[in-house]
């Protein structure tokens, strides 16, 4: 049981968290070699390629139909 007050519903978190699919566009990535996270000014999507800022490592992105996105290191 919820404590008082706790008005928050299963689908509360669904609309914060919102839908992604393939079409999916990102803002910024966690790199998979270094871990630095990497904001960046143009968005990017599934066949795009990005790069990180301190390791200078290459990725191909890859959006599941889940919206997750991969990276495959170039």
């Amino acid at each position: 049981m919820a404590p008082a007050g706790d008005d928050i519903e299963d689908d509360d978190f669904e609309k914060e968290r919102g839908t992604r699919g393939p079409g999916s566009r990102y803002n910024e990535f966690d790199c998979p070699s270094c871990n630095a996270n990497n904001p960046v000014e143009t968005p990017f999507g599934d066949g795009d390629e990005v790069l990180c800022n301190y390791c200078g490592t290459e990725f191909k992105v890859r959006v599941g139909d889940d919206g997750r996105a991969k990276f495959k290191e170039l």
